[in-house]
């Protein structure tokens, strides 16, 4: 039987596999395994009689039912539930640690598109579930024998009647610097950043100009965000604008446009913001945390600046992992995923997005300028279907890795590796041109095809 939990939380078609029964059952096995430990005997010594939860979603309209679903379980199973409504991911976790609540729960579905949503949940403290807590919920739906709360026991729900306003003024008081004069385009991908990201950066002092911010509940993410940065490219170039930050639809993300309407990914924007740690003296260790799949130009820089690298499996929860264990600064993924240790504890596309321009303003250099810090080498990533993902220490294919590798040497780096899910095998090349990393990107593909290609059973 598959797991319930994927990389981010349970995930599905909305009314499909993401039922509103899935989303009570998971929400009363929530409350019976994180409503427990130290957190929970705090709570008690303070004398608060039940423990309480932040629920809050994005504009999705299936999260409204899956919303209240989610509140249903939770306070039958005792938790009072502070429904902060349509705010970000990153808000989500903010609020889970400024009130002490014993944990949270998201309703979104990221980028994904509308009809899809999801359901992720967040420790005391705000932080992302270790695998096996996940599992410890997967297996609470099917034990039934936990008593339920009656009477005055049951939890209550209520309107986080100021979240929206606690973030706000949690960002601006991260900020080095003011944004004044700086023109920015927000993307906010029509998601939930549509409210909160305009008005975060005009406090700032920035002028804004605003597309995808009108969500009506199946919009989300369509053709606009982070995942379609062409209109925000037009937007910046049409206003005349400094600068183009564009969210998904969550906000969790945060990816960039140029004043000549460059493209600027989360390897660049973290390239930019560890050179600025590190100038300020706030880079713990000298250390940014990246995902083996960012780019080579990205740990070229980082090196001829004195800062390492630590690589990590793709995941944003894996960049996390590690920063904890070693308490570094920043960390993120070439989504966009960018994760400012000392104001948050996952990704932000609002904090990044803030923190972008801010270096901007600090420097007075342009968005442009700053990237120059990062040669970006070209990278070619192949999906090759219906392989055995399991079968990459095939001796064939090794081979192949390492003649291309050593082919390349310091001028290109290759990389396979399996899906989580399905029978395919990615493949990754970075080379000195477009042209060659294609070229043995496809060579690789059809090895691998050749190699690890599972028989038609009939």
């Amino acid at each position: 039987m598959p797991r319930l939990f994927g990389t981010d939380g349970v995930r599905g078609l909305s009314n499909g596999e993401l039922t509103a029964a899935l989303a009570l059952g998971l929400a009363q096995a929530s409350a019976a395994v994180l409503t427990h430990g130290h957190h929970a005997d705090a709570r008690r010594a303070s004398g608060r009689p039940r423990p309480r939860a932040v629920l809050a979603r994005d504009p999705r309209v299936s999260g409204e039912f899956l919303g209240a679903a989610v509140a249903a379980g939770l306070a039958s199973a005792g938790v009072d539930v502070l429904d902060a409504g349509v705010i970000p991911t990153p808000a989500a976790a903010f609020l889970v640690a400024d009130i002490d609540a014993d944990f949270g729960v998201m309703i979104s579905a990221s980028h994904n598109p509308a009809p899809d949503n999801g359901i992720k949940f967040f420790a005391a403290g705000g932080r992302k579930l270790p695998d096996e807590v996940e599992d410890r919920i997967e297996a609470a739906m099917h034990d039934h024998s936990a008593p339920t709360p009656t009477g005055g026991d049951v939890g209550r729900i209520t309107r986080f009647a100021d979240a929206e306003d606690r973030y706000v003024v949690h960002l601006l008081g991260t900020l080095p610097a003011r944004l004044d004069g700086i023109h920015v385009v927000l993307d906010c991908a029509n998601g939930a950043a549509s409210a909160v990201s305009p008005e975060v950066f005009h406090n700032a002092g920035a002028k804004i100009t605003v597309i995808g911010a009108d969500p009506n509940g199946v919009n989300i993410n369509d053709g606009v965000g982070s995942t379609h940065l062409d209109n925000l490219a037009r937007a910046v170039l049409e206003a005349g604008a400094d600068v183009g930050i564009a969210h998904d639809g969550d906000a969790d993300r945060c990816l960039a446009v140029d004043a000549a309407g460059n493209q600027i990914d989360g390897d660049q924007i973290m390239a930019i913001l560890a050179l600025s740690l590190k100038e300020r003296g706030q880079l713990h260790d000298d250390t940014l945390v990246a995902t083996v799949m960012s780019n080579l130009g990205l740990i070229r820089a980082m090196s001829d600046n004195g800062i390492a690298v630590e690589q990590t499996a793709v995941g944003d929860r894996y960049v996390l992992e590690r920063m904890n264990e070693g308490g570094f600064s920043i960390g993120g993924e070439q989504s966009g995923h960018v994760i400012l240790n000392e104001f948050a504890t996952t990704g932000d596309g609002i904090l990044t997005g803030l923190h972008l321009v801010a270096e901007m303003a600090r420097t007075g250099k342009s968005l442009a300028e700053l990237a120059a810090c990062m040669t970006v080498f070209p990278q070619v990533l192949l999906s090759v279907r219906g392989v055995d993902r399991t079968g990459l220490d095939d001796q064939g294919v090794q081979d192949a890795v390492a003649a291309h590798t050593a082919a390349l040497g310091d001028s290109g780096r290759v990389l396979l590796r399996p899906s989580g899910t399905e029978p395919v095998v990615r493949v990754m090349v970075e080379a000195a041109s477009q042209a060659d990393a294609e070229r043995i990107a496809e060579d690789l593909a059809d090895v691998v095809r050749a190699r690890l290609a599972i028989e038609d059973a009939a």
